[in-house]
């Protein structure tokens, strides 16, 4: 499904998982991913919460790429895992995601999750999600044959999981929009890309 408007659409962002979203709603976009300094702009925003970081910083990503892509509508996203007030960063090899695993077990944790879209360095629409999920208490030997079989899939992704793969093992609840916890609040998003022409209603 083609996009209806003459406008370009772009993705700041490198996630696959946000482009496989895009790409099966059936929107026709380039992806060109932000280099930002995300650390700085996380501790300086820690005491306004997880919800406006996420924001600020899918802000910030987009208006990274605007500047380079004048009259470009521009995606912006982000999200951060909230534990009781530890932000979690994308687990970065087996041992980190081991640690992370054992901290949320038996918990409740919220994904921030911000998407915004921006023209021009104008954010022009933005939506937040928080999802909450809670991990079951499974032993130190399931982690370890999680991790085993799961692979790839517990790096590069906050909390060591991906739920539309193994980590759904992990869960014993959620509360939330399924393709929020994905990554992407791709619902509204899509209703205000309708609401500009880019995809048909």
């Amino acid at each position: 499904m083609a996009n209806q408007s003459h406008e370009t659409l772009i993705l700041a962002s490198a996630s696959s998982a946000r482009a496989a979203l895009l790409q099966g709603a059936g929107l026709t976009f380039e992806k060109r991913p932000s280099e930002v300094d995300e650390d700085e702009l996380k501790i300086s925003m820690k005491p306004q919460g997880a919800e406006a970081a996420a924001l600020a910083l899918a802000e910030l990503k987009a208006s990274h790429v605007s500047q380079q892509a004048p009259d470009s509508l521009v995606i912006g996203a982000d999200q951060l895992l909230d534990c009781d007030g530890v932000w979690l960063d994308k687990a970065r090899d087996i041992i980190d995601a081991g640690h992370q695993l054992r901290l949320l077990r038996g918990k409740d944790h919220r994904l921030a999750t911000a998407v915004c879209v921006m023209q021009n360095e104008t954010c022009l629409w933005s939506f937040v999600g928080a999802p909450r999920l809670k991990m079951r208490a499974f032993s130190d030997a399931f982690i370890e044959s999680y991790l085993h079989a799961a692979g790839d899939q517990a790096f590069g992704c906050v909390g060591a999981y991906r739920l539309e793969g193994l980590g759904a093992q992990l869960f014993a609840e959620i509360e939330g929009d399924y393709f929020t916890i994905l990554g992407l609040p791709l619902l509204p998003l899509l209703e205000f890309l309708r609401s500009r022409g880019m995809v048909a209603s």
